[in-house]
């Protein structure tokens, strides 16, 4: 079967590099699902997992906004954050959760809401990618 070459890249490093035989991402504007000679994109990423399917198996990683970029013969995905679902620490990840949460119920003035409602959305989603191992 046809493969395309997959890079995650965040500012601390790579986070994964190998060949897939489909990529599935949510973007800005839905979900996207690339395979090997998918005409070449450009397009801001949702915080979600990203999908990535090789030899019948699903690895997800989990990426907290960035860009995806696809030509025909390799996707990169520049990413602010990005772990493998086997990498998440599950502990830190609840609590970063549980800090978000009691930001976002406290009645401060000088919390920053869109800040906090962000915080709870990436350790939901690493919470749900670290299920899927």
């Amino acid at each position: 079967m046809k493969t395309i070459h997959v890079n995650v890249v965040t500012p601390d490093g790579p986070v994964y590099e190998d060949d897939v035989e489909m990529v599935s991402v949510k973007a800005k504007s839905g979900e996207l699902g690339i395979l090997p000679g998918h005409i070449p994109l450009v397009a801001p990423l949702e915080i979600s997992a990203a999908r990535l399917k090789k030899g019948g198996k699903t690895q997800y990683i989990a990426v907290s906004g960035g860009f995806l970029e696809v030509r025909p013969d390799n996707v990169t995905i520049l990413a602010q954050a990005a772990e493998r679902a086997e990498d998440i620490d599950v502990l830190r990840a609840k609590a970063a959760k549980e800090r978000a949460e009691r930001r976002l119920q406290s009645q401060q003035d000088d919390i920053d809401f869109k800040r906090a409602e962000l915080a709870l959305k990436r350790a939901l989603n690493r919470l749900n990618v670290a299920e899927m191992k």
